[in-house]
């Protein structure tokens, strides 16, 4: 599954949502994961609902972003779109990250990690 990054470095998630300059888009399944590209999150719009939403188009096909901060707004509009924000609170190693990530995938993931891996056919996160 495509997995989006906040990140200033491709080290660290060190940055908000709203506010990082780009995306690290990584590809991530149980036992391979590997970076795809960047994926510029700055935007020429003004209002702060239209800034949210062309954040949320730059990374529609990643199934979850990761991101150090983020507004209840921002994250109820990625829900929306099938893109499950987790919040990490303080800057994490992305690279271990992803290996707990993979960890998870490879014992008994919780079902919104399932419909993450099978974002084109699920609904919504908040369903069983």
């Amino acid at each position: 599954m495509k997995i989006a990054f906040t990140t200033s470095t491709g080290e660290m998630i060190d940055q908000h949502f709203g506010q990082c300059q780009s995306f690290h888009i990584w590809e991530v399944g149980p036992d391979e994961a590997e970076f795809l590209t960047t994926v510029s999150a700055i935007t020429t719009a003004e209002d702060e609902e239209d800034r949210i939403m062309a954040r949320a188009s730059a990374i529609a096909d990643c199934a979850i972003v990761y991101t150090m901060q983020i507004g209840g707004p921002a994250a109820a509009k990625l829900v929306a779109k099938k893109i499950h924000p987790m919040k990490t609170g303080s800057e994490v190693s992305l690279k271990e990250t992803v290996e707990r990530l993979q960890e998870v995938l490879r014992g008994n993931p919780p079902p919104w990690i399932r419909k993450a891996m099978n974002k084109e056919q699920a609904t919504s996160f908040l369903e069983d």
